[in-house]
């Protein structure tokens, strides 16, 4: 064990690149990793570190060790992740991704839930606009929006959400608003991740089908309150989830408008993303409470 802390404060040295803000990092006194250094030197009989400038740097040797160093840090912490596996606990740490128009309302709150019920452990939590790639996510969980990414991972739906068009009032009253989905050609568009480069689907009950291509974007953002912002500010119509919609225009009355009402857009599917196999308990324990903290509507 006191190698590992030698080591750690061997890589810490050199990322930092001084002893005080190394220290500073660690939470250790100077002289305590001074001291770590002086002991992993003497083990190895060379020296490691030099001084160019305000910086310490690696010598040869120590640029050697810091390769190593790292994989055997990173194995350590792997199989101390391993055992509290092992112990069943709930324990140590979890990385959870959500897509970034989910990272917001209810699943933030979850977690924090989750967390007060399980004091041992610790959840480091990303946004994404892009879906895992093959290979990628193994033992974390993500909550994505939108169809399976096919990517070695889980795919379990929670749940769809309904979508619409949208616009400004203010657009509206510049743009002669749409009575058939014929007349959005005539319309700016905002795109959110390229979506609609497939083609839009719009379906009415008396009507039916109707596909619709929609123009190239001229503006595109990875994130959904990025493009509501954009639809607000009366660049172009844009695709939203309608609870997304209706939130904001609760809390911003006359600002959002929709679009063609009489017409329904293809929900998006919204769910969780993990490993196949055996979980550790910590991960099937989180999960659980994912789908048991999802609100009714």
């Amino acid at each position: 064990m006191q190698d590992l802390l030698e080591l750690e404060g061997f890589a810490t040295v050199l990322r930092c690149g001084s002893l005080t803000g190394a220290a500073r990092c660690l939470g250790l006194p100077k002289s305590t990793l001074s001291r770590r250094l002086s002991q992993l030197e003497a083990r190895l009989g060379q020296p490691l570190l030099h001084r160019q400038g305000n910086r310490l740097q690696a010598t040869e040797a120590g640029l050697l060790l810091e390769r190593y160093g790292r994989q055997i840090l990173r194995l350590a912490e792997q199989s101390r992740q391993a055992m509290d596996d092992l112990r069943e606990e709930v324990s140590g740490e979890l990385v959870v991704r959500a897509h970034n128009s989910c990272a917001r309302g209810w699943f933030p709150r979850a977690l924090e839930s989750f967390l007060d019920a399980y004091p041992g452990l610790r959840i480091r939590f990303h946004t994404e606009t892009r879906p895992p790639a093959p290979g990628e996510g193994q033992g974390e969980i993500w909550l994505w929006q939108g169809r399976d990414p096919e990517c070695g991972l889980r795919h379990e739906v929670l749940c769809h959400w309904p979508c619409g068009l949208y616009a400004s009032p203010d657009y509206l009253s510049r743009q002669e608003a749409p009575e058939h989905p014929e007349d959005l050609l005539a319309h700016d568009w905002v795109d959110w991740l390229c979506e609609a480069g497939e083609g839009v689907v719009l379906r009415n009950a008396t009507e039916g089908e109707y596909s619709f291509q929609p123009p190239p974007s001229r503006f595109m953002v990875d994130n959904q309150t990025l493009q509501l912002d954009a639809i607000t500010r009366g660049v172009g119509i844009g695709m939203l989830p309608v609870r997304f919609a209706e939130g904001y225009q609760q809390a911003h009355p006359g600002r959002l408008q929709s679009v063609l009402p009489d017409w329904q857009l293809a929900s998006r599917p919204v769910g969780l993303l993990y490993s196949f196999g055996r979980q550790p308990k910590k991960v099937t324990a989180l999960l659980a409470h994912i789908r048991s903290s999802l609100p009714e509507d």
